[in-house]
């Protein structure tokens, strides 16, 4: 065993999933060098997620890699979002039920500044990500594994085991993006809690075949096949060869994942498809099952859990990826802010305080639709009586409606004034409302830094901006009053808000700044 050990490593990510490469991805956006340890030996090429939603988009857009991600997406404009078909072949010959994809609303369109064409598999959008990371000169170090954690009150010491044996870092913070089943966590000795694993065991069959023939110009994002032969879920990754199908794993009749082996696999895919003369390559089978989980603690000491390491999210809604991509984002610039030496590192703990609830909302509200998927599909007036009913908020809600109440937010409002409809209203901890200012969107203008935005008659804002060293902008919106101004954090989480002029706005930023950051209280001058 080899025992160098390696000093000043300020962040270590461990997990080289979607959630760690962007965690990585973000703290080098904010320049801060990060190591990335991976078991395996890349990215992985089996899909697990392909739903993509509008906030991960703009994290994506931030780090700009939006373009990159949306030519790697499926185009789905005026595709059919969720099928059901007793076969391809089936499907193709116009015997489907369709629900179309979600097609924004004028409203909708100013929600957000830029949406996919379509899904994006998980697998593409790594790819992405990794290949940003290697132009970057990331440290990533795949084949690597954590063997050993500990930490005190000045760093954590890892010990690691790669290609060429065991050896040690000593890290300044640990950032576990490991999974479900996380190797940190179980080390650092958190439990979890929740319902566990859910329904019947899965397995997810990767496959490459042509449907092109079979589909006649028809495209979704899923399907749910009901032949009784091979009845699962068909999902596109690429819209023409590459696809995922989900079939259950009767563990209870003595089936096992092992069982399904490729060329029980490529007979399962040919009763789907409805051709017992397809032409079917297995590239990998999965097994899986839903489970609905979360850490007791998001956060200890100098370790923080991120995407499912912190939270396992049933599928139903797509919510787990998008959630663990927030939690990535909320955190990045909170240690990029302790390690330049601009915050105390009391601003980490809001991490947890943060992110907690709500990724407790979002596994509640997945688990609601797990009761009953028609209340994510469904549309029109009687499905959103059911979702009333049943407690289920609106998807957008979910995705970018939510609040933050922590210390790095002064004067929070985290109740939601809706559940049925997206409410972005500036208040102090929701995301910042998007609107075009000279073409450029409010969330570009942000930036990844402190950003103050000023009503069209805020002037004593725009001086104090400048004053303090804040990049500010005049913007005319219905959120902003038009002497008031909202201080952004770098996430575009609205820090402060404040409608009209303060009698002293240099100091209020100041103060406002100071306390968010967690400073050192200043000492008046004599």
């Amino acid at each position: 065993m080899t025992a160098t050990a390696y000093s000043n490593v300020p962040v270590l990510v461990v997990g080289g999933g979607s959630v760690g490469l962007l965690t990585a991805a973000l703290l080098a956006h904010h320049g801060v060098p990060a190591v990335l340890v991976e078991r395996r030996s890349g990215p992985s090429v089996h899909p697990r997620a392909t739903g993509i939603g509008p906030r991960s988009v703009e994290v994506l857009r931030e780090l700009g890699l939006d373009a990159a991600v949306d030519a790697a997406a499926v185009d789905l404009r005026g595709a059919a979002g969720k099928a059901v078909a007793p076969t391809v072949v089936a499907m193709g010959a116009g015997d489907v039920v369709t629900v179309p994809m979600p097609t924004p609303s004028a409203d909708g369109l100013d929600v957000t500044p830029f949406r996919l064409r379509g899904v994006c598999a998980q697998d593409r959008l790594d790819a992405v990500v990794a290949a940003d990371l290697a132009r970057r000169g990331a440290d990533l170090r795949w084949s690597t594994r954590l063997v050993g954690i500990a930490q005190d009150a000045d760093g954590v010491d890892v010990e690691l085991e790669g290609p060429d044996g065991r050896y040690s870092l000593r890290c300044a913070r640990v950032v576990a993006a490991d999974g479900t089943h996380s190797t940190v966590r179980t080390a650092l000795g958190v439990g979890i809690s929740g319902p566990g694993d859910l329904g019947t065991s899965k397995v997810n069959i990767l496959f490459r075949a042509d449907l092109r023939p079979h589909l006649r110009g028809m495209s979704f994002a899923t399907c749910t096949i009901t032949t009784p032969q091979a009845p699962g879920l068909l999902a596109t990754v690429d819209g023409e060869t590459n696809w995922v199908f989900h079939v259950a794993c009767d563990v209870d009749a003595g089936e096992r994942p092992e069982d399904f082996t490729h060329e029980r696999c490529a007979a399962i895919v040919r009763l789907a498809v409805g051709d017992p003369d397809l032409d079917v390559e297995v590239r990998s089978v999965l097994p899986w099952r839903p489970r609905s989980a979360a850490a007791e603690r998001f956060m200890v000491g100098r370790v923080f859990l991120v995407g499912d390491a912190a939270h396992t999210v049933p599928p139903m809604g797509a919510f787990g990826l998008n959630t663990g991509v927030a939690d990535a984002h909320n955190l990045a610039w909170k240690l990029a802010a302790v390690h330049h030496g601009e915050a105390g590192a009391g601003l980490l703990d809001t991490y947890a305080r943060e992110r907690e609830p709500v990724a407790a909302a979002t596994l509640d509200q997945a688990m609601r639709r797990m009761a009953d998927p028609q209340l994510h599909w469904g549309r029109g007036p009687e499905a959103a009586a059911a979702r009333a009913a049943a407690g289920v908020w609106a998807a957008p809600v979910v995705h970018l409606g939510q609040r933050y109440h922590s210390a790095a937010v002064i004067g929070p409002r985290p109740e939601l004034p809706s559940t049925v409809d997206l409410v972005l209203d500036g208040s102090p901890g929701s995301r910042v409302p998007h609107a075009w200012v000279d073409g450029v969107s409010t969330l570009d203008l942000v930036a990844s830094r402190w950003t103050l935005l000023v009503g069209v008659a805020g002037g004593t804002w725009l001086a104090a901006g400048a004053e303090t060293g804040l990049p500010a902008h005049r913007v005319a919106a219905p959120w902003l009053p038009d002497e008031g101004a909202l201080l952004v954090r770098p996430d575009a989480i609205v820090a402060m808000r404040a409608t009209a002029p303060a009698p002293d706005p240099v100091r209020c930023l100041t103060e406002a700044l100071d306390q968010v950051l967690a400073r050192p209280a200043r000492v008046p001058s004599a």
